[in-house]
């Protein structure tokens, strides 16, 4: 028997705003419907963002567990972090996460809905 990750499902009170922000970060294709934005990304399972009116960001890393996470590697971590902001993710550590000598380790984000997500180095 075999199971395959078919989709990542991602909740937000508004679907343009999230879908907008995977859309700019890892480019692909959108199909919306009134109630999910479809984004399919070649090599990866595909993102659905689910309106979910109610839908509380969690409060991590301070408060309430993150609920899940996407990781993201990259070859170029500091274009990648830029990339991220100007698409509307916030910082949720600062950058010093990352060794300036390496550039091994992580940072860790928020999108616009408010789920973590880190980049870390290839």
């Amino acid at each position: 028997m075999n199971i395959n990750l078919s989709a990542v499902i991602i909740d937000a009170a508004e679907l343009e705003p999230e879908s907008a922000f995977w859309h700019r970060l890892l480019g692909g294709s959108i199909t919306k419907t009134a109630t999910h934005h479809f984004l399919r990304i070649d090599g990866f399972p595909t993102f659905v963002i689910q309106l979910a009116p109610g839908h509380v960001p969690p409060k991590w890393p301070e408060g309430d567990s993150q609920q899940m996470h996407v990781d993201l590697t990259t070859d170029a971590l500091a274009d990648a972090d830029r990339l991220a902001l100007e698409a509307g993710a916030r910082r949720l550590r600062p950058t010093d996460d990352v060794d300036p000598e390496s550039q091994k380790g992580g940072r860790v984000y928020a999108t616009p809905a408010g789920h973590p997500f880190c980049l870390r180095s290839a």
